[in-house]
């Protein structure tokens, strides 16, 4: 009897339809387009400005645009998905005005499965796609173009929570207050993404484990990059690049446990990176180049380990909070490096102290940064190579590479 009762469900439903939407169709607007859609059916929205919503699609379908089909919003979440398996694509949403009381989106997806996002694009929205309690969703090749001149009136530009298994690759974001912000979300791949000129992160993840973050770009981010109470992070091939500011990092690590930082390029920030409270984690074959601190690594980092990595053109390779910090340095490039190799093995005979005595001084007194170039700051330094008294002699390189070469470093 059931049997019979589905195939009657399906002979009802009809075969997959392709509904032709816009002005001068039978359906003239996207509202009405939903309204006559039924599962597996795609709506094919031509160009034109479509004023309406908020809208919902309840029903597994696609969507989509053309180039000029732009949807304007208002003060309320302009579309919202609740099915599964829904693909949207070749759509712009405009103007959601900013709100204090509600996270207003464009789009916002909630509790649905298997969603395709690709080749949307947002402008001047509060926060562009909102993603709650999803899985296995896809967002490719998105465009977010924040106009918000204050982070106070500025939403995420891709937003996730509760979620897992997602991708988010290839997209271009700016403007927002995070380009991407992550919470409670897992198992999830972050790739090939740009995000530059946010007024707060690149990108921003909080209690969000087992999660790769592959070939991004981050750039002149009001603050940089944020990594918070998570797990088994990875972390390869990215750039972190040109941030800048009291209190601005190319990556923060705050409370980040058996996680892996491998390949990735940070150059010319503040600091490029800054670890607090990190656990069993791994720096392999990274670059440090032209920043104001490498690395700041502070002394409740446990089994923070630094493996040959190349450090040039910063002003202070390492530095830390105390004498007692225990992270391990091995087998690095440094610049500042002048001992030699009597057997030419590439290993520096003599280690290397990478925290200059300065540093600690600076860390406890920050104005006192301003005596950088100093012919007196120049013999401390060197007072403190020769007799080593206040440098903490954990966090020394006993196998100094003299040239870098990628993995062949780090072994």
């Amino acid at each position: 009897m059931i049997h019979w009762a589905l195939a009657a469900v399906a002979v009802l439903a009809g075969p997959p339809r392709q509904i032709v939407a816009g002005p001068g169709t039978a359906y003239p607007t996207l509202g009405a387009a939903l309204a006559a859609a039924d599962s597996g059916d795609t709506i094919r929205l031509g160009r034109g400005a479509y004023r309406e919503g908020p809208l919902t699609i309840r029903v597994p379908l696609t969507l989509t645009g053309e180039p000029g089909t732009v949807l304007y919003g208002g003060p309320f979440t302009l579309l919202t998905v609740t099915a599964d398996s829904v693909t949207l694509r070749g759509l712009e949403f405009r103007d959601i005005p900013p709100s204090a009381a509600e996270d207003r989106a464009a789009l916002k997806v909630a509790g649905a499965r298997g969603c395709r996002l690709e080749d949307l694009r947002f402008t001047n929205t509060f926060f562009g796609l909102y993603l709650s309690k999803v899985t296995g969703c896809v967002v490719r090749r998105v465009v977010a173009r924040g106009t918000g001149r204050l982070e106070s009136l500025s939403g995420n530009a891709i937003h996730s929570w509760s979620s897992s298994h997602l991708v988010i690759e290839d997209n271009d974001l700016s403007g927002h207050r995070d380009g991407i912000y992550f919470e409670f979300t897992t198992d999830s791949r972050v790739a090939g993404n740009l995000s530059a000129g946010n007024h707060r992160y690149g990108i921003h993840f909080m209690f969000s484990d087992g999660n790769t973050y592959e070939g991004n770009r981050f750039l002149h981010n009001g603050a940089g990059v944020a990594v918070m109470y998570s797990r088994r992070v990875r972390m390869t091939r990215n750039r972190f690049e040109d941030s800048w500011g009291s209190a601005t990092y190319g990556l923060l690590l705050k409370d980040i446990s058996d996680s892996e930082l491998d390949h990735n390029r940070f150059r010319a920030n503040s600091v490029g990176v800054y670890a607090e409270g990190t656990t069993r984690v791994t720096f392999t074959g990274n670059e440090f180049l032209g920043n104001g601190w490498g690395a700041q690594v502070m002394a409740n980092a446990v089994d923070t380990r630094f493996l040959g990595n190349r450090f040039e053109g910063n002003s202070f390779d390492v530095a830390t909070n105390s004498v007692h910090a225990s992270s391990e340095f091995r087998g690095n490039f440094w610049d500042r490096y002048t001992g030699y190799d009597l057997d030419r093995d590439g290993t520096g005979d003599v280690p290397f102290a990478p925290v200059r005595l300065f540093a600690l001084v600076v860390q406890q007194n920050p104005p006192a940064l301003i005596l950088l170039r100093s012919f007196f700051i120049s013999l401390l330094d060197a007072a403190e190579r020769v007799a080593p008294a206040l440098t903490p002699q954990t966090m020394v390189d006993q196998a100094p590479r003299l040239r870098w070469a990628g993995d062949e470093a780090a072994q």
